[in-house]
């Protein structure tokens, strides 16, 4: 399903359709939020927690382990869903973007909706645990506009590197043809 729709309206759309499927992730349901940087992942994850409060969201940027840990995020998202799914809690360590290093592990408990957002937040490895797999994509200009604005300027060479590891990564997995919905904004 494709959708051009507003905001609002996709995301209750995804909300929707999430909770009208079978649980997936234990007696939990899971939202996974992929696709391209700067398309609107976390707005849309933001849009869904006004409509379901009691949702956990987690964005993995947080759980990357600095710009060129892109390949390594799905084995932690996985390592973090396998206890959930078990209905027991799962782990993650935090990645300290300003001081480059791991911080803090952090503890979720099985809830009954989690949303992950984020880019390679739906890897192939934990596709029988995604309730629902959301794909976000924007044309280039308006992604590298959007990145610059929340990252700053300084952060532009990074912007390479970042679109390289996106692309082998959502090559490898196939992401967007995986998905459930589709959304361009």
């Amino acid at each position: 399903m494709g959708t051009d729709s507003p905001s609002e309206s996709r995301a209750a759309t995804v909300l929707a359709r999430a909770l009208a499927a079978p649980p997936t992730l234990g007696t939990g349901r899971l939202i996974c939020i992929d696709g391209l940087a700067g398309s609107g992942k976390t707005t849309l994850a933001r849009e869904l927690a006004a409509l379901a409060p009691d949702a956990v969201v987690l964005g993995t940027d947080e759980m990357l382990e600095g710009w060129r840990g892109l390949p390594g995020l799905g084995a932690s998202v996985e390592a973090l869903l396998r206890p959930l799914a078990a209905d027991r809690p799962g782990t993650w360590r935090r990645w300290d973007w300003y001081d480059d290093r791991w911080a803090e592990t952090r503890t979720v408990h099985p809830v009954p909706l989690l949303v992950l957002e984020g880019v390679g937040s739906a890897a192939a490895a934990y596709d029988d645990l995604v309730t629902l797999l959301v794909w976000v994509e924007a044309d280039r200009e308006t992604r590298l506009a959007r990145w610059l604005a929340r990252d700053g300027e300084d952060q532009r060479p990074h912007w390479a590197d970042w679109l390289a590891d996106e692309a082998a990564l959502h090559e490898r997995d196939d992401t967007r043809s995986r998905a459930d919905i589709v959304i361009r904004t």
